[in-house]
């Protein structure tokens, strides 16, 4: 029996991917809701981060490319006192603040946060999928190979503090593209003196797309005709598809 391929849907589903997927499994459970034949994602969230996944059905796929380049923006949680081998809460704890510590101020991350405005140099975390002589860095991190990494630049557009209780921060950052925000909360505990670590992560925004329209999962499972969610090829800010030559 020939295999069943779906529908030839077109069109932007934007999804709101909740903890403890990973990104390609949102997809492919988003995917096979709306029975499409074609879909692809435009940047991967970490199976503890939520929020904005750009799902890009049949020819919307084409915008993949200049949405991975694209500007990002995020809520992020900073657990202070602790830093980890990953940068994030899934890793093994590998460094402490002294015993006495007892939390920071908001004045002092404040202070902390404005020196990470503007353009910087971030060296990539080695639980991340770059690569070297073929291989990703995460392959040799899990082998307990740490390798040298040079430092790569980008540009943090915006930090702001949300809140902060002492033990946590909570930040709102827009980004360009290569930016780890795993690094950046590990470089702000460095330099608080104190170390830290990613606790939460939530993607707001994907280029000229926000959360504001994003559909949860459960949501679309829920729908009478889940197609409805998808953003047409029209509906798509100008410039992003590629002309078609005819």
């Amino acid at each position: 029996m020939a295999k069943r391929r779906g529908l030839a849907l077109d069109g932007v589903l934007l999804l709101d991917k909740p903890v403890g997927l990973s990104s390609n499994h949102a997809l492919q459970r988003a995917r096979r809701t709306l029975d499409a034949a074609k879909a692809g994602h435009t940047g991967t969230l970490d199976p503890f981060a939520t929020g904005l996944l750009l799902c890009c059905m049949g020819r919307a796929t084409k915008i993949s490319g200049a949405m991975l380049d694209a500007d990002k923006a995020y809520r992020a949680v900073i657990q202070f006192g602790e830093e980890t081998d990953s940068g994030d809460l899934t890793g093994n704890v590998v460094a402490r603040a002294d015993a006495g510590f007892t939390g920071v101020t908001r004045e002092q991350v404040l202070d902390v946060l404005s020196r990470f405005q503007g353009s910087i140099e971030q060296i990539p975390p080695m639980y991340s999928a770059l690569k070297r002589d073929g291989k990703p860095l995460y392959e040799y991190a899990r082998a307990g190979i740490e390798l040298e990494r040079p430092p790569r630049r980008v540009t943090i557009h915006r930090i702001e503090l949300l809140s902060c209780d002492g033990m946590q921060a909570e930040i709102d950052v827009a980004c360009s593209k290569g930016t780890y925000i795993r690094t950046l909360a590990q470089d702000i505990g460095r330099a608080l003196g104190c170390y830290g670590h990613l606790a939460a992560l939530r993607r707001t925004q994907v280029g000229p797309f926000s959360l504001d329209r994003a559909v949860t999962l459960d949501a679309l499972q829920a729908m009478p005709d889940p197609k409805t969610a998808l953003l047409a090829l029209n509906e798509l800010p100008a410039g992003l598809l590629p002309v078609t030559r005819t």
